[in-house]
Parts: structure tokens; C-alpha cells; sequence
């Protein structure tokens, strides 16, 4: 029998952490809790976890704190904030450091279960769905985006995160032509909204800066329409 995906869920209110917990039990997932952001990174350690649900506000150490250690650790585990406060620049805040998705509360118990198996099948198919296709050659540049390695004639090495490497994929696949900004966020992030949007903006602007070594390539900003990647 396949065990269950296992979530850390960081949340410093006791009453509404167990009662999370206790639903997503219910939903057959196994969650460690923990009540401030000190002792989650603790649990975070000393097991392997599927998800990880982190609040924003929290003592001795914050919900955005804690994501930025646990992307040092494990790059690849789905973030999902949650906050009382719905603020945008937390919310950006969230985006750069590469959360998955973000609620506000109060919220939907039954949203945030569908978010939760949304991430996890994206993650599984991205695992069990890789194209035959995954090494490219394009102006000075070497891209495995099986292995997220872009590499530079000089041989200088630049290791992208996730949807570095998924957004780069999808320009380099549509090389000198249009690539849709809805395709891209809906594909990549699942949702197509300001949010959203602007996340892709800072991966945009991430990418620019790795192909800066090759100055005849350019990450084209077609406006109200997408971008392009294009050798000029």
C-alpha cells in the first residue's frame, strides 16, 4: 500500500493548528506540527516531507524566514503560505522565495486540500513526465534542463531553480517566436493572475541576468502579449 504524502505544517495558533491537522489527517495525509518557526526547521530536518503549509506570522521566527532555510536545504519541496494579513508584499515576498501557492485567512478547508493535491500532482507528473528532449545548444549556451544546469562556453555554470529551469525550457522550445504569458503561468504556476504575474516577472528578470554573458541573446518583453527569446 502506498503510504501517505507527508506534510510539515508550521502554524503558531494551537487551536487552529490541530484542527488543520487533524482535517488533513482525516484526508489521509500525515502531518508533523509544529508552533513557531524554530521548531519547524527542527522537523523539518529530522524527516522528509512531501509539503510543507508555513504561516507568515509567527514568533522567534517568521513563515518567510523559515521558507528561505528550507529552500537551502531542499529547493524542489512545495511551499504553501498562509497569513492573516493580506498584504501584497507579503505575497511577492512569498513568490521570490518560490512558494507554490498562498492563502489568506480565514479560508476554505476544501480549497486548501485542492491546492495541496494540485501541487503534488504537478510534482509528480513533472517527475514522471519528462520529455525525451531536455539538452539544448542556443548562442553561447549549454542548457540540461534535466539536470537545471545552463552552462556558458567560458564553462561558468549557473544551477536554476524549478521554474527557472521550466520557464527557460519553454523559451528556448519556442526560440525567436512568441511564447503566451498566460501559457507560461498556466502551465508553470497553475494560475494566471497579478500575483502570479508578477512572480514570473522576477524569474524573467532572474534569466536576463544568466544570459547577460551572451550579449546578441535577449529575453524580449512583447508587451500585453509574452515574451520572446530571440539572437540578435
Amino acid at each position: 500500500m502506498k503510504s501517505n504524502k507527508r506534510i510539515l505544517l508550521v502554524e503558531d495558533d494551537p487551536n487552529f493548528g490541530r484542527i488543520l491537522k487533524d482535517y488533513l489527517t482525516i484526508n489521509n495525509y500525515e502531518v508533523s506540527l509544529a508552533v513557531n518557526g524554530i521548531e519547524g526547521f527542527e522537523k523539518f530536518n529530522r524527516s522528509d516531507f512531501d509539503l510543507c503549509i508555513l504561516d507568515i506570522m509567527m514568533p522567534f521566527k517568521d513563515g518567510l524566514t523559515l521558507a528561505k532555510e528550507i529552500r537551502e536545504v531542499n529547493e524542489l519541496i512545495p511551499l504553501i503560505f498562509l497569513t492573516a494579513k493580506n498584504l501584497k508584499d507579503d505575497v511577492l515576498k512569498g513568490y521570490k522565495i518560490g512558494a507554490d501557492d498562498y492563502l489568506t485567512k480565514p479560508f476554505d478547508s476544501e480549497i486548501l486540500l485542492a491546492k495541496i493535491k494540485s501541487i503534488l500532482n504537478r510534482k509528480s507528473n513533472v517527475y514522471n513526465n519528462e520529455q525525451d528532449t531536455f539538452e539544448f545548444e542556443f548562442g553561447d549556451f549549454n542548457f540540461n534542463s534535466k539536470l537545471r544546469i545552463l552552462t556558458h562556453k567560458d564553462d561558468e555554470s549557473y544551477k536554476l531553480s524549478p521554474k527557472e529551469n521550466q520557464l527557460l525550457k519553454m523559451l528556448v522550445l519556442n526560440f525567436d517566436d512568441l511564447l503566451p504569458r498566460d501559457i507560461a503561468l498556466n502551465k508553470i504556476w497553475r494560475d494566471s493572475n497579478y500575483f502570479t504575474s508578477r512572480s514570473m516577472d522576477v524569474y524573467i528578470a532572474k534569466l536576463r541576468k544568466y544570459l547577460d554573458k551572451d550579449l546578441t541573446l535577449k529575453i524580449i518583453n512583447v508587451h500585453g502579449e509574452g515574451f520572446r527569446l530571440a539572437k540578435e
